[in-house]
């Protein structure tokens, strides 16, 4: 088993990349989607099935799983991907978001952010320091440094502070990296909706010195067109051997798009989320299995689909699940929508190697325009 963290850009097509990421628990073919498996789980899905879907790497979220079960005690049985039963690569986030979004009465200084438990109201200090404990504890194999994920719109000068105490705390999220063999920190770009702030980021954290670079604060409200001007300003400054990462996205055209322009990784609740509600994304666009057009449908939901489950159960029965709230049609639905996305992601790969992206693009947009919702969450 090798003990190197390394990437490489396979293929090329116009800014889109294919590649592989070589990590000690096995290699991560890009451009990538992590399935998101917050508090060490993929809600509804067995691991092994997430594994066979074709996801080579899952993301697991610091500050949920430090409140619950705690890190020190995932530590004592044997890390995080024993405890999981997950032998595969795992990335960690490293909480920024969840105490902007979810903590309660929080405070934020120099150090870190003093905040309350969303779950129990407990006292909680999170520091760079802590935050890379916390994610060496768990043993994961990409670690992301801790920085403010700040809400959309915003003042520029708001911007502009949380950019630079990220960029320190990023200096001390490297610092306090335990640098164990094949795994990996990476650093993440911030700015808001300023091209020169994501730009003034970029280069202080391609001169800190990072093994991969992610784009955060992105994906949270502002115009979509917004975050694809961000992307493409930043990319230029981003070491090109070096692995890219959009945090928390997206829709099936975000990924499509930011491929386009050169991202290598995604990660997010999407897919999971919509196949709860009922939502399945197909080559032909999401579909809403509560509309009452699928109620005497026998046809499959997509019959090229890797899931067995989106071409053996048919659109009437999956609509019937839904509609009477039973367990099994989520449980089915989150597989359709992961098989989809893994898919996807490895149609993309193909066309990259065969110089062909453009042409899949156009392709898979005519597909979804037959669709409910042309693919897209916010349609």
């Amino acid at each position: 088993m090798t003990a190197i963290f390394r990437f490489d850009v396979l293929s090329q097509d116009g800014r889109a990349r294919s590649g592989m990421i070589t990590t000690p628990r096995g290699k991560i073919r890009t451009p990538a989607f992590m399935t998101v498996g917050t508090a060490g789980a993929v809600k509804a899905m067995h691991p092994e099935a997430v594994k066979a879907l074709g996801a080579d790497i899952v993301l697991a979220n610091s500050y949920h799983l430090m409140l619950r079960p705690g890190a020190e005690r995932i530590a004592r049985l044997g890390g995080l991907h024993k405890f999981m039963n997950w032998p595969w690569p795992i990335l960690t986030d490293s909480g920024g978001f969840q105490v902007m979004s979810l903590a309660k009465l929080r405070k934020l200084d120099e150090n870190g952010v003093t905040f309350q438990s969303h779950i129990d109201g407990a006292r909680h200090v999170l520091t760079s320091e802590r935050a890379m404990e916390i994610q060496n504890l768990l043993g994961s194999d990409i670690q992301m440094q801790f920085d403010e994920c700040i809400r959309l719109p915003c003042a520029e000068a708001d911007a502009r502070r949380a950019m630079l105490l990220s960029l320190r705390w990023a200096e001390r999220s490297k610092a306090a990296f335990v640098a164990t063999p094949g795994r990996a920190v990476f650093g993440i770009v911030q700015g808001g909706a300023a091209e020169s702030l994501r730009i003034e980021s970029a280069k202080a954290l391609a001169d800190i010195g990072f093994d991969g670079y992610a784009l955060g604060g992105l994906a949270v409200g502002e115009p979509r067109r917004i975050m694809l001007a961000m992307i493409e300003c930043v990319m230029p400054w981003l070491p090109r051997a070096k692995p890219r990462y959009l945090m928390g996205v997206g829709t099936p055209d975000d990924l499509l798009e930011s491929v386009r322009r050169g991202i290598d990784m995604f990660d997010c609740v999407l897919p999971t989320r919509a196949g709860r509600h009922g939502l399945a994304y197909t080559r032909s666009g999401r579909l809403n299995l509560r509309n009452a057009r699928h109620a005497t449908d026998p046809s499959p939901l997509d019959p090229l689909s890797s899931s067995v489950a989106a071409r053996i159960y048919s659109r009437a029965y999956l609509h019937h699940l839904v509609k009477a709230g039973e367990i099994l049609g989520m449980m089915l639905l989150t597989e359709i929508n992961l098989a989809y996305y893994q898919d996807f992601m490895e149609d993309m790969r193909r066309a990259i190697t065969a110089g062909s992206f453009t042409d899949f693009c156009d392709a898979a947009k005519t597909a979804w325009r037959t669709g409910e919702t042309r693919g897209k969450l916010d349609a």
